[in-house]
């Protein structure tokens, strides 16, 4: 598999990716998450800036960028859509601690485009519980498929918990992405 750092280009860092593209046909039944939690949809005005929040820091070690760099006119349209579903993952205490995108835009041909928590709230099994919640919301919108894709730059667990959650592997492609140099991790400059 390739991936990783291959060198810089001006403004731009080419880097190596394997793309995974997974599916799933089948649902699951909607998650019960553990007390104080809650994932709720965000739409109106204070999606994008939410959005924005979490997509930056939930991706900012595994080189989300595609979003980042989006004009936020862009990133609005696809946000205020009401067939894409902005999803937030909410602590305890209320705080946003992940979320997922689930656009619903092809009829029952359905993409989970963005999935992620943040650092703090991981190793709880929320991930798992999330991801059910995002399969379950899917088929119960009429979806016949769940797509869904993750690279060898993102975070090594998502890849297995994927495929724990029912998705099949459908293609694995090799990509070059120049890469903005102000979303390249530090962790892949230092390489």
């Amino acid at each position: 598999m390739l991936s990783g750092w291959l060198r810089p280009k001006g403004a731009f860092t080419r880097l190596a990716v394997d793309v995974t593209f997974l599916e799933t046909r089948r649902s699951c039944v909607s998650p019960v998450l553990p007390d104080g939690f809650s994932l709720t949809r965000v739409t109106g005005s204070e999606a994008l800036p939410l959005y924005r929040e979490l997509y930056a820091a939930v991706g900012r070690d595994y080189c989300w960028w595609m979003r980042r760099s989006m004009p936020d006119t862009d990133l609005a349209a696809i946000l205020h859509d009401p067939a894409v579903h902005f999803m937030v993952l909410h602590d305890v205490s209320g705080h946003p601690a992940g979320f997922y995108e689930l656009d619903l835009r092809q009829g029952g041909d359905a993409n989970l485009a963005y999935f992620g928590l943040l650092s703090e709230v991981m190793g709880r099994g929320l991930g798992r519980l999330v991801l059910d919640h995002a399969v379950a919301r899917a088929f119960d919108a009429g979806s016949w498929r769940l797509r869904v894709n993750t690279c060898t730059l993102d975070h090594p667990h998502a890849l297995p918990n994927y495929r724990r959650a029912g998705f099949s592997v459908r293609d694995v492609a090799s990509e070059i992405w120049d890469v903005p140099n102000r979303y390249v991790p530090e962790k892949l400059k230092r390489l």
